[in-house]
């Protein structure tokens, strides 16, 4: 179990650098010293003119108490933030995307299976609502414009796969976002460095407020 204690403090210090606002995601300007918006149209603008996405979402080794072993993913919708929990009560923190208003669960599930450059195949309730996803109804062969990008973490919950999956994606911009329908994305680059590191049934803890629970957890 997850020492409550622990996560408020570790929510301390992640306010130096994000917020979560009734407004959507806002970052700290340490030029201004102020906090501003970050949408979708400013993320894209800061991709452009940086490449990356902003410090506070770039993988960086963190304090982290736990009572969680090494290996457990520990995932905080609200601030954006994936950790991967390591030994002396630290963690890897890599900045994520999340589920859209409507789109955000929380639970206790585990890694099922792996896939490199995995075939994207959208659930049928996406193909009914998305017609740019109807095409792709067969399934979409991995790739660089593939919405799963260079990597896939299947989420069980039992031997069930739940659907959701935490990813890799094209569109690098929308890390620090509420952009999906409840799958975790990251960056290419983050998603491989996480492959590399996870193993076959590790723990996977999602957190996010006023998010529904995954059935069966």
């Amino acid at each position: 179990m997850i020492k409550l204690g622990a996560l408020f403090a570790a929510g301390l210090m992640l306010a130096t650098a994000v917020s979560f606002a009734a407004g959507g995601t806002q970052v700290y300007d340490p030029k201004t010293r102020t906090w501003t918006s970050y949408d979708r149209t400013k993320a894209y603008k800061y991709w452009r003119q940086h490449k990356q996405v902003p410090e506070a979402f770039r993988p960086q080794m963190v304090k982290f108490r736990t009572a969680e072993k090494p290996g457990t993913i520990i995932i905080d919708g609200n601030q954006h933030f994936l950790y991967l929990v390591q030994p002396g009560q630290q963690a890897i923190r890599y900045g994520i995307g999340v589920g859209r208003d409507g789109f955000g669960w929380a639970g206790i599930v585990r890694v099922g299976r792996t896939a490199e450059w995995p075939i994207w195949t959208p659930p049928a309730e996406m193909v009914a609502r998305d017609p740019n996803a109807r095409k792709w109804a067969g399934g979409q062969p991995g790739g660089p414009d593939n919405p799963l990008g260079a990597r896939a973490l299947y989420l069980y919950e039992g031997g069930q796969d739940t659907i959701y999956r935490i990813h890799g994606t094209p569109e690098p911009w929308t890390i620090g976002l509420d952009v999906s329908s409840g799958c975790i994305r990251m960056n290419n680059d983050d998603i491989v460095d996480l492959h590399s590191r996870i193993e076959i049934g590790a723990k996977v803890i999602v957190l996010m407020q006023g998010a529904a629970l995954y059935k069966g957890v």
